[in-house]
């Protein structure tokens, strides 16, 4: 019996390893244009970051438009976005 849940554990730990490490995306470096971070504009998941406290960081966003996680936006854009803040809110 203990054999049996050896394998089980080993097994489960093989397929559900992979899927946690990918949940969570780290913060991209931004790309050749001039960048800017811009909270309150992220979609629930697709954040690259936020502010301190509110989750761990990429993706892990639960709201739309969360105040306090951010994406990068190419510099001067944040300001032209309705509801877009350059500081958390």
């Amino acid at each position: 019996m203990d054999t049996r849940l050896a394998i089980a554990s080993a097994l489960a730990a093989a397929v559900f390893a992979p899927a946690i490490l990918v949940a969570q995306k780290p913060v991209p470096a931004p790309t050749n244009w001039k960048a800017e971070k811009c909270y309150g504009i992220a979609k629930a998941g697709s954040n690259d970051c936020a502010s301190t406290g509110n989750n761990s960081c990429g993706g892990t966003s639960k709201l739309n438009a969360d105040p306090k996680a951010w994406i990068y936006v190419p510099a001067g854009y944040c300001d032209r976005i309705v509801g877009a803040s350059k500081t958390p809110r």
